[in-house]
């Protein structure tokens, strides 16, 4: 696999970031999904290779954890607009 030892982590967003990970985990990068703790389960169509994992990034036990996560991977995909990050309350 082309990517194979690439670490990925994913922000769970809509559209852009879910199918770029996708199409990573399909050609052999280690993507690892990182969903809110209070998400509603849908059919996922592009959870495709994926691993998840649910963290909180209202506490600082979530964001630090997040950090850690970031900080051992590679490639880090968020899907917010410029300017907006993760620890934006009004986007979790």
């Amino acid at each position: 696999m082309a990517l194979a030892g690439v670490k990925v982590i994913e922000l769970a967003g809509l559209a852009p970031a879910p199918f770029c990970g996708m199409i990573l985990a399909d050609f052999g990068a280690k993507v690892i999904r990182v969903d809110r703790t209070k998400v509603f389960t849908t059919m996922d169509t592009q959870a495709r290779g994926k691993r998840s994992v649910a963290i909180n990034l209202k506490t600082a036990e979530g964001v630090a954890l997040l950090r850690n996560l970031c900080v051992q991977s590679d490639v880090v995909l968020e899907p917010y607009r410029k300017g907006q990050n993760f620890r934006n309350p009004t986007l979790l």
